[in-house]
């Protein structure tokens, strides 16, 4: 899909911001460029829509070389997000998803259908269309960048550094958003980062640079397991090493398949002896098909008890959920780091399959360090 042969760029005065890089992504890969700053990341991803000229070598974009593609055709057939989103302040949502659309000349009739479409899949209402960018959340004008980037389908986008600038918890809810939203449409990404954290956990492939040079290319387990070199050890850190155990790698190998649930029709009432029988302060809800529903605990129960109300009028349904083939590390980061007590396990139509636990990450965690020794001795 993409591929760089012997790409090279020298600015005035001799500086050299890439040199000589040879890579080649596969249709549909995710890859992440990541490395310190002034490494040559975001040069080179300009390079592949020209926003930055290269001095020598060749980058092909599904087999044609770049340089003998009209710019402005080029730019128009690839995707582009960058962290200052530029959603046009006088243009309705709707007017800001088309917009490229609109400049391949796509009727409208056209245009407004795509926009419903792409909405849709972000979860957004389809009232946010005719809403003006003022109007919205950081969050939700960044998932309006990407999808104005979605809507002409294309088949490459390039993002920089997209969730950079948003809060830690709407940046962690996007990256799980946007990761699931890549799987499904099969986009080829090329990924601009800062962050390993936000690399390993959204990448395929990790491409590490430092002055303008390639690294070490590899998925996030082949660069956890065996650095390259002291300077990937170091750029990784020592608290992401610790977590890519070898033997354990999907949600699916951890998770307690035997939830305790509460039906989402019973009475808020009746929970509370569950909870006092099983020695628990918290509920997973579902329903008479085991899809699931939401959360219930002590604190709700105390609050609506004497309501005389269903579960369902009292859950919480905005909960993060993973399914079971999802990597362990992405749990990991949001339990261990965030501070979440657990995640429920759901399948493709949203059933509950099981949950993973705080309690079950941290005994992993201690194994990678300590190891199966039940001679060692805590101090």
């Amino acid at each position: 899909m993409l591929k760089f042969e012997n790409v090279t760029k020298v600015y005035k005065g001799g500086n050299k911001a890439v040199d000589n890089i040879n890579l080649e992504i596969n249709r549909g890969e995710f890859v992440a460029f990541i490395g310190p700053s002034g490494c040559g990341k975001t040069t080179t991803m300009k390079m592949v829509n020209r926003l930055i000229e290269t001095t020598e070598g060749n980058i092909y974009v599904d087999g044609k070389n770049i340089n003998e593609v009209d710019v402005v055709e080029l730019r128009r057939s690839i995707g582009y997000v960058i962290q200052q989103i530029g959603l046009f302040p006088h243009m309705t949502i709707r007017e800001n998803i088309a917009l490229v659309s609109k400049l391949l000349k796509t009727p409208l009739d056209e245009r407004n259908k795509r926009a419903e479409e792409l909405i849709d899949l972000v979860s957004m209402d389809r009232s946010y269309l005719d809403r003006y960018p003022g109007e919205l959340s950081g969050g939700q004008q960044q998932r309006i960048g990407v999808l104005r980037a979605l809507a002409a389908d294309p088949p490459l986008i390039l993002m920089d550094e997209p969730f950079g600038a948003l809060d830690p918890i709407t940046r962690d809810a996007l990256q799980d958003e946007f990761k699931d939203l890549q799987q499904r449409l099969g986009k080829t990404i090329v990924f601009v980062t800062h962050d390993m954290d936000e690399a390993i956990k959204l990448a395929d492939r990790i491409v590490i640079l430092r002055d303008g040079e390639i690294v070490q290319v590899g998925t996030p387990d082949e660069i956890l397991r065996t650095p390259a070199n002291e300077f990937v050890e170091e750029f990784i850190g020592e608290e992401r090493l610790i977590t890519s155990r070898p033997s354990l790698e999907t949600v699916g190998q951890i998770m307690n398949d035997s939830p305790i649930t509460v039906h989402e029709d019973v009475d808020i009432s009746e929970t509370i002896k569950t909870l006092i029988d099983r020695k628990i302060d918290s509920l997973l809800v579902v329903d008479d098909d085991n899809y699931f529903k939401g959360f219930i605990d002590i604190e709700i129960i105390n609050r609506y008890r004497k309501e005389n109300v269903k579960v369902k009028e009292a859950m919480v349904t905005d909960i993060f959920t993973v399914k079971e083939d999802r990597l362990l590390r992405d749990v990991v980061r949001r339990i261990l780091r965030q501070g979440t007590r657990y995640v429920p396990v759901i399948d493709d139509e949203g059933k509950l399959r099981g949950i993973v636990t705080r309690a079950s990450l941290a005994n992993i965690v201690y194994d990678s360090i300590w190891g199966e020794d039940e001679d060692v001795v805590l101090q």
